[in-house]
């Protein structure tokens, strides 16, 4: 449902602006509700709420008898923050999320299908840079066309 990559820097009260294209995709399937988290590799995870529930399902499931998925459900439930943007589509990010994600003023927003990712620009061009070169061979290794 959310695709493409936007650059955005922070405006002056430290907002994000949601790209327009992205706006739009939310208009038309009556999102208004998003949650935030910490996102693998250095970026912020957005959920539409509904997708949210999905995934708190999912790792509401883990046992907690196992390390690694208190440890996990700790970190991301407790960086988990519900935001709705004004109606220019914009929002706060919480200052701990910036910080977790090294966002200072310029940032990447990615559409990947069922969330929105954000990225401090340079950490973004860099995880590019490392990745670009292996698509092809990931893609050999993971899909089956």
């Amino acid at each position: 449902m959310f695709y493409g990559e936007f650059s955005h820097s922070l405006d002056d009260k430290g907002r994000i602006v949601l790209p327009a294209r992205l706006r739009e995709v939310c208009v038309t399937n009556g999102i208004e509700q998003f949650f935030l988290t910490r996102g693998l590799d250095q970026c912020i995870f957005m959920f539409t709420a509904e997708e949210w529930g999905k995934q708190e399902q999912k790792f509401r499931a883990l046992s907690f008898t196992k390390q690694q998925a208190r440890t996990f459900n700790r970190l991301f439930f407790s960086g988990a923050v519900d935001i709705v943007p004004d109606k220019q589509g914009r929002f706060v990010v919480p200052q701990y999320l910036k910080d977790y994600a090294s966002i200072s003023k310029e940032t990447v927003i990615i559409g990947v299908s069922n969330r929105i990712e954000i990225w401090d620009q340079n950490i973004w061009n860099a995880f590019y840079q490392n990745s670009n070169a292996s698509y092809e061979q990931i893609a050999e290794q993971m899909i089956d066309l």
